[in-house]
């Protein structure tokens, strides 16, 4: 069975911003986030050519103290450094993710439980843009090297049909984003933490993780 042709969502994410340009539009965006360190970039870089509202929705993450401390790291970036910028947070619900997560407790890490992560979180985001009337949403998750871009684009495009919400394809790793997110890091003194955020992450997360009430550039 041939294979099918890669597609570098960056060029995507290019025509898009070129017609938005060229249309002198600037449209809202719904921006899932997961911590401040990932959206970092992606707030300097998409600015100016949408209205964001910070969509913080991630069950995931674990323990509690860590899910709080993540909020207001990234609440605390928005006010230094783009305070245009909204933030809406998501209801904090754990039992939901274990139930996804069930009979998938040994999956590796960028295996099928992440990718149902991936889903659970973009359909939280695409419902809440579309009662939001938002004209876009996507996610930060595609700047870190751990984040398969194309299953996270396949998902949001799925979930942009189900919904009635266009999905902003992109990659947001792709020219040094990763790279500049670390530097917008270290200029904010932001907490990074080493893993994504679930208990499974976490346990495979070497070396330990750092506490939430510190910050590391790490």
């Amino acid at each position: 069975m041939p294979q099918m042709p890669k597609i570098n969502y960056q060029l995507e994410l290019d025509k898009t911003l070129r017609h938005l340009t060229e249309q002198q539009w600037h449209p809202r965006l719904l921006l899932h986030a997961c911590c401040a360190p990932c959206s970092s970039y992606v707030l300097e870089y998409l600015t100016q050519y949408f209205d964001i509202t910070v969509f913080f929705y991630n069950p995931n993450i674990s323990p509690e103290a860590e899910y709080r401390h993540r909020v207001e790291e990234l609440q605390r970036l928005i006010r230094e450094m783009c305070p245009s910028v909204a933030f809406l947070e998501g209801n904090y619900e754990p039992q939901r993710f274990y139930e996804m997560a069930k009979g998938l407790e040994k999956e590796p890490e960028r295996g099928e439980r992440c990718h149902r992560c991936y889903r659970l979180r973009l359909t939280e985001s695409a419902i809440a843009a579309k009662e939001g009337g938002f004209d876009y949403f996507t996610t930060t998750l595609s700047i870190s090297p751990q984040k398969d871009s194309a299953v996270l684009n396949r998902i949001g495009a799925e979930v942009s049909s189900l919904v009635g919400v266009p999905y902003l394809f992109s990659d947001f790793k792709k020219r040094g984003g990763y790279q500049r997110s670390i530097q917008l890091s270290a200029q904010y003194s932001l907490y990074r933490q080493n893993f994504c955020g679930c208990s499974f992450s976490r346990n495979a997360a070497a070396p330990a993780v750092t506490p939430p009430d510190s910050h590391t550039q790490a």
